[in-house]
């Protein structure tokens, strides 16, 4: 499949990033992702050092459905019926696909850096196409497909809010909303395999286990930028919360997945410190 593709990079990995986030088919994102990651293993494709600056953010390529609309707007479904199920699972879908294109944005959009955050940001694209495809076939399996639930775009406004500082978007996008995947997939595996559903439960296995190493690249890259730019983590870490997030961050948190991660241990206890607040911001 990945063979017949318009491969128009050229050897050029920006260009590669560019054509992966326009492709509105999702399983052709997959597909070019796959087929570009291979040759970036192979060292077949190189970020330009003469490149011209990014373009301004745009929403990337997606299919006419799924509708997107505000969360609060989201049915709530139980995981008894095949149909709550399926709508859980497209959830999931969902963010895996706004994945693929977080990755390729922050390989096309941060310049100066060195290889081996190209090499990160392509491997948990890479990563995120196979979660997508895994989550896909869960979903014909009941007879359903992506896009037949509404879904919302959270993860991509944030990735908006941030284009114009990586340090901003590795602190906020790996470490905040893709970290919360973290806490909350344990309970989810438990609430399938109680239903039964053991095919999916083994599915978000998969996922949680290949998700702390993208949150841990994103810790990575935050603490590379902190120390380059002359800031103090912790506290532009705060900053940056109140700034962008409200200020909280919800417990209860997957800890040991969180160190593994690249939090430490005072990151954690005061984030359990917070969720015990009923209001205020993070200080």
């Amino acid at each position: 499949m990945a063979e017949q593709l318009p491969l128009e990079a050229a050897g050029d990995l920006l260009r590669a990033a560019q054509q992966c986030l326009a492709a509105t088919d999702p399983l052709q994102k997959v597909a070019l992702t796959q087929a570009y990651a291979v040759q970036f293993r192979a060292g077949q494709l190189k970020a330009r050092a003469a490149a011209a600056p990014p373009a301004p953010i745009r929403m990337p390529g997606r299919p006419p459905r799924p509708n997107l609309v505000h969360p609060r707007d989201l049915p709530k479904r139980g995981l008894g019926s095949a149909e709550g199920r399926a709508a859980f699972i497209h959830a999931i879908a969902h963010i895996e696909l706004n994945a693929i294109d977080l990755a390729w944005d922050a390989v096309y959009r941060f310049r100066g850096l060195p290889g081996a955050f190209h090499a990160d940001w392509v491997s948990v694209a890479d990563d995120e196409s196979r979660h997508f495809m895994l989550l896909h076939g869960r979903l014909q399996a009941l007879g359903f497909d992506y896009g037949d639930f509404d879904a919302h775009n959270g993860l991509w406004e944030m990735c908006e809010k941030t284009a114009h500082d990586g340090l901003s978007r590795m602190a906020l996008v790996p470490r905040v909303l893709e970290a919360r995947g973290l806490d909350v997939t344990p309970g989810m595996i438990n609430k399938l395999r109680s239903a039964n559903d053991h095919a999916t439960a083994d599915v978000l296995e998969i996922i949680l286990r290949e998700e702390v190493a993208h949150v841990a690249a994103g810790s990575r890259w935050y603490h590379w930028y902190c120390k380059r730019d002359g800031v103090e983590p912790r506290e532009r870490f705060i900053a940056l919360l109140n700034e962008y997030a409200g200020g909280f961050l919800y417990g209860p948190f997957n800890l040991e997945a969180r160190l593994l991660a690249g939090f430490d241990e005072e990151e954690l206890a005061n984030l359990i410190e917070q969720a015990g607040r009923t209001s205020g911001p993070v200080r």
